[in-house]
């Protein structure tokens, strides 16, 4: 008998597990699945998630995360604001054949608060361009062309105002006209961020007395300090990079500063190239093959590449395993695949150069000459490299002695397509190359892992249909080793130049020592000659002088 109510006790036990699990509950009598319990925290379904799904704007996005534009502090922000104003002032004039004349202006607006004002006197813009320019952000015409230029991605100076407008709440306001014969018109605009449009508030007609040109003011929340990241110095060193360029600058507070021009010579016109066939990657050339007119696939490679002939074409073609006659629209991935390691093993001519405008080594002496009192002076320009498949040049300046500071380590001015550089050093490639230089063979101080001290400045500038920046604020060049390579070859030259100069210069102050050592004793060898050998005074005077004449030759000499 007792086996047996064992036994059903057992069978019960089983039941009741299967029955709770057929209700939707474990061992533990707790619900699994179903309606919510109670006190158990709520999970989202794919309808809920779903929900709140939505696109979201490149303005939002940039808005939510402006440091990666340069607007993490109100120091720098300031700093950012009249960087991009500049740089589409200098872009403008030079592609209108302008010198450019440039003022920019600081004024208080509150505690912690400025108004910035850059007035350039360039080609103007069109009345229907202005809102998309400062209002739209990744709206431009540089982003596709491959040439030389300060800005490419159209966000810089749209990101000034809406940085403004997050700070402050007040538009943005440009003053444009773009001739005697045209009206200026003034826009009071702001950007609305979840659509990324641009919003007029104001659209008046004003007078302007000049011919043509813009005005850009924003007014932001930042922080005016003077120094090493200063808008001062900023300028200054855009006046270095750009000798043609003329520039009035009145801070709050500060005297008013003019930045003169040390060459009236524009700089030489960069062209657009086409891509060469080492910078494409597969998805890109897909994109070019589905989008080109081109009917045939050897066709495709002559139109769309630079330094591609019809031979080198069919190499490619063949080399992929398909027919030069083969339709670009019918390429697929995998064939795609197969022409990029084709292109690898092709031989390919460098893509060509006039798509770069280098500063020059002339400018560069000249535009040092003008800003920087020095003893020594050096530059090189190196000749054009590549690198993935996008051309470059590297130029490298020095000055040494005269009033700049002998006791403090080198200072090291970087830039990138004539535009300083003045955060995030030491993630430049730039100034890892000035670091890992040897400048203790070129006569100078220099401890382990440091830049050289004594009296030296180094402009190290880097220019390129697409610089590599390492971050979307440009602020530091990436570190690809074809850049490194010239940075260094240019840093050696500049180095050698400098070594000989301090070599002759120990030469003559050793030489200038020693004469003066002979010169002090001359007198002493007149009067030993005289009570030697019964000499007179006017005797004794004519051997002094016959020995003084004689060291002068030798000095000359």
């Amino acid at each position: 008998m007792a086996r047996k109510r064992t036994a059903k006790k057992k069978v019960a036990r089983r039941s009741g597990r299967t029955a709770a699990s057929r209700a939707g509950k474990g061992t533990t009598g707790k619900r699994t699945t179903g309606k919510r319990v109670p006190g158990e925290p709520r999970r989202e379904t794919a309808r809920s998630m779903a929900a709140r799904q939505r696109e979201i704007s490149v303005s939002e996005f940039f808005t939510k995360n402006r440091h990666l534009l340069g607007f993490d502090s109100p120091t720098k922000a300031l700093l950012t604001s009249i960087k991009e104003a500049v740089d589409n002032s200098l872009d403008a004039c030079e592609e209108a054949g302008i010198l450019p004349d440039l003022e920019v202006e600081i004024l208080p607006a509150g505690e912690n608060r400025y108004r910035i004002v850059v007035t350039d006197n360039g080609p103007g813009i069109v009345k229907a361009q202005i809102p998309k320019i400062f209002g739209k952000l990744l709206y431009g015409s540089k982003f596709h062309r491959l040439r030389q230029s300060r800005g490419q991605q159209g966000i810089g100076i749209s990101a000034a105002g809406m940085y403004g407008q997050l700070t402050t709440g007040k538009p943005i306001v440009i003053e444009s006209r773009i001739g005697k014969r045209r009206k200026a018109h003034r826009y009071e605009l702001v950007i609305d961020t979840q659509r990324n449009e641009p919003v007029v508030k104001r659209d008046t007609e004003v007078g302007w007395e000049a011919a043509h040109g813009t005005r850009v003011e924003i007014e932001l929340e930042g922080v005016h300090k003077r120094g090493r990241h200063g808008v001062e110095t900023y300028l200054r060193q855009t006046a270095l990079a750009n000798p043609h360029v003329e520039i009035r600058y009145a801070g709050p507070g500060e005297e008013p500063q003019l930045f003169q021009r040390a060459s009236r010579e524009l700089p030489v016109e960069a062209r657009e190239i086409r891509p060469h066939p080492y910078g494409v990657e597969v998805g890109l050339l897909m994109r070019m093959l589905k989008e080109s007119p081109s009917r045939r696939l050897q066709g495709f490679f002559q139109r769309e590449f630079s330094r591609v002939g019809p031979k080198t074409a069919t190499a490619i073609v063949e080399g992929a395993g398909l027919k030069p006659t083969t339709s670009p629209r019918r390429v697929t991935p995998e064939a795609a695949e197969r022409l990029i390691a084709s292109v690898r093993e092709t031989r390919i001519p460098a893509p060509p150069t006039d798509c770069l405008s280098p500063i020059g080594e002339e400018r560069i002496l000249a535009s040092l000459r003008e800003q920087i009192a020095a003893d020594f002076y050096a530059a090189t320009t190196r000749s054009p490299a590549v690198y993935r498949g996008n051309p470059f040049q590297v130029e490298v300046g020095i000055a040494w002695g005269g009033e700049l500071t002998a006791d403090d380590l080198a200072s090291v001015y970087r830039y990138a397509n004539r535009v300083p550089l003045l955060y995030q050093q030491g993630a430049c490639a730039l100034y890892k190359s000035v670091l890992g230089t040897n400048w203790r063979g070129y006569g100078l101080a220099q401890s382990r892992g440091a830049l050289p001290t004594g009296p030296l400045m180094v402009m190290a500038h880097v220019a390129s249909v697409w610089v590599p920046f390492t971050s979307e604020s440009k602020e530091a060049v990436a570190g690809y080793d074809e850049i490194v390579k010239e940075a260094r070859l240019a840093l050696q030259q500049v180095g050698r130049k400098l070594g000989r100069f301090l070599k002759r210069g120990q030469r003559e102050r050793d030489a200038a020592r020693k004469r003066a050592y002979i010169e002090k004793y001359i007198p002493h060898v007149g009067i030993a000659l005289r009570e030697i050998l019964g000499l007179s005074e006017r005797q004794e005077r004519k051997v002094v002088d016959t020995l003084t004449g004689t060291l002068e030759r030798s000095r000359k000499g």
